[in-house]
């Protein structure tokens, strides 16, 4: 996969790669074993002022874990064109004991991957478990940059994230194409059983039946040039509203500095799905940024024009700033608005800053 990607290029110009940073304990015959991981921690603070409810919260500053994680990566050379992998990480929680579901002896709060798979530089790469979603790998990855909030496209857990398979082809004159499948399982429910979700909260039940949700596309990557299209069948049972959602995603290195960047997202309108509060039904999304890197500085910015099928417009932002004390440290600082409103001659400083939320940490890599 290129690696001039936006994302991965903030990550090299911080120094905080997980392929850079892992330590190899085990190399022999073919077989290697890599652990990696990061130990995070921040302040957070702002965003919205009130719940869903319309109930006034309090957002002031919190001290957090910033998705500190814990990793191995293992691969075993099978022949000269043929390597089996296998991939498990986990997330902990680093700000305080226990986990997030409140649980003082599970240390890990969440299983984040865990697959295997058979990698052929001339057949391709197959895989299995549960990973980061195919589409945003290969079409939304460079607007993927933020450590925590901001992206408005698809993101990693999108159609995955568990119960998948997915292809995808070496490499051919820049283009590589793939497909995944996400399987939704009913097994083992009685008839007319609640189904619920990780949280205990009921999604649906048994008599809807077993549900694939196909995504796929194609990726162009040559040069200064990244160009992702692809598809996601955003069936409700995976959070979508049961239409297609599409997208088309690029970037251009305009120098070795900066790069710019450009995206467009649509998905349809279902006359028949009702959403909640949070949850979005047809829309158009359009989306422009770019990230500038100077020694161990690096700056990025986003902003994303969103029109929703029946429901209210909004534009989003998102700024960020890292800097690399080392080759394993690194410090940041993340401003955000999900909803920031229009600009005209009646709008004040405290509209613009109403809803704003705010990260700022420091991160070291292993």
């Amino acid at each position: 996969m290129k690696k001039t990607l936006l994302a991965t290029a903030i990550i090299g110009a911080l120094g905080a790669s997980a392929a850079a940073q892992a330590a190899t304990v085990y190399d022999q015959d073919g077989t290697r074993l890599d652990v990696y991981g990061r130990i995070a921690m921040g302040v957070a603070g702002g965003g919205p002022e009130y719940n869903n409810a319309g109930e006034k919260i309090d957002d002031g500053a919190e001290f957090v874990d910033v998705f500190s994680r814990l990793g191995l990566r293992m691969s075993h050379e099978v022949s000269r064109d043929l390597t089996a992998f296998g991939r498990l990480e986990w997330r902990f929680r680093a700000d305080e004991s226990g986990n997030r579901n409140g649980n003082d002896f599970d240390a890990f709060s969440e299983t984040r991957q865990a697959y295997l798979g058979l990698q052929s530089d001339q057949f391709g790469t197959f895989q299995a478990g549960n990973f980061d979603s195919f589409y945003n790998q290969f079409v939304s990855l460079p607007f993927d940059w933020e450590i925590d909030r901001g992206l408005e496209f698809a993101g990693h857990p999108k159609q995955s994230r568990g119960d998948s398979i997915g292809y995808y082809t070496p490499e051919l004159q820049g283009f590589t194409a793939f497909l995944q499948l996400k399987h939704y399982s009913e097994r083992g429910l009685l008839e007319g059983e609640d189904r619920l979700n990780a949280d205990g909260e009921v999604v649906g039940t048994s008599e809807e039946g077993s549900v694939l949700a196909p995504q796929g596309g194609v990726r162009y990557a040559q040069g200064p040039i990244t160009i992702g299209l692809g598809f996601v069948d955003d069936v409700k049972r995976g959070g979508g509203n049961g239409e297609m959602l599409y997208g088309l995603i690029g970037s251009y290195d305009i120098t070795d500095q900066f790069t710019a960047r450009l995206g467009y997202e649509t998905r349809d309108n279902n006359s028949s799905y009702t959403p909640g509060v949070t949850d979005e039904n047809g829309y158009d999304k359009i989306g422009v940024g770019g990230t500038y890197t100077t020694g161990p500085w690096a700056f990025a910015a986003d902003y994303y024009n969103v029109e929703r099928d029946g429901m209210d417009n909004s534009n989003a932002w998102v700024l960020g700033s890292y800097y690399k004390v080392s080759s394993s440290f690194d410090v940041f600082l993340e401003v955000n608005d999900g909803d920031a409103p229009s600009v005209d001659r009646d709008t004040t400083l405290g509209d613009l800053t109403d809803d704003v939320y705010w990260l700022t940490g420091a991160r070291y890599h292993f």
